[in-house]
């Protein structure tokens, strides 16, 4: 099986909330324009957490048929990005997230909710 697309960032949330990542939002740059296809964002509340939730997508992802081509960022950055190609995952603590504010900025992209 080889997710993509919306597929690998639905899987992506399913694993974070394995983790209790917070505030989970999928959202749909096709018709914006952006750097991937998809975003996911989410918030953790510690390192510790945020290492849990990267390390859990990671590996049931390549469960999936989909490795990482690139990690950015570290835990004690308390923000850290995945990047599939077509789906880019961002972790981050929920205040560096309520300081970036990522889902204004791409404002105009559908959020996938289910």
């Amino acid at each position: 099986m080889n997710l993509e697309g919306l597929e690998l960032a639905k899987l992506c949330r399913e694993l974070a909330s394995n983790k209790k990542a917070q505030d989970p939002v999928v959202l749909d740059l096709r018709k914006v324009g952006g750097p991937a296809d998809f975003f996911l964002i989410v918030s953790a509340e510690n390192e510790p957490q945020l290492k849990a939730i990267a390390g859990e997508i990671e590996r049931g992802a390549e469960e999936a048929g989909r490795k990482v081509f690139r990690a950015s960022g570290q835990a004690a950055s308390q923000w850290m990005i995945l990047d599939y190609g077509d789906v880019l995952v961002h972790i981050m603590h929920s205040a560096r997230r309520n300081f970036y504010r990522l889902e204004n900025l791409w404002g105009d992209a559908e959020k996938i909710l289910s």
